[in-house]
């Protein structure tokens, strides 16, 4: 696993897991404002609404997942959204 890459990041709808990585940074579209995820990030759980789920796919190359709503839990470098898409 490449070094800088040490969050693991789940993003799962109610019909599938649309996907599952280990990145370096998260962007997420929160309800209060987008927000990124670092590697020890503090604990939090939020709401998300309509935007893109941005990460940095195998190659570095950014990464976008659409999404409608959802919910985002942060603990321990892994990042779980719960989204309707």
């Amino acid at each position: 696993m490449d070094g800088m890459k040490n969050i693991i990041l789940d993003v799962l709808s109610p019909e599938s897991a649309i996907c599952h990585a280990v990145v370096s940074r998260v962007e997420l579209p929160g309800t209060l404002g987008r927000f990124v995820v670092l590697k020890d990030h503090a604990p939090l759980i939020s709401s998300l609404e309509k935007g893109d789920i941005v990460y940095d796919g195998e190659d570095g190359q950014e990464m976008r997942c659409p999404i409608s709503s959802g919910f985002v839990e942060i603990c321990d470098n892994h990042v779980i959204a719960c989204v309707e898409r």
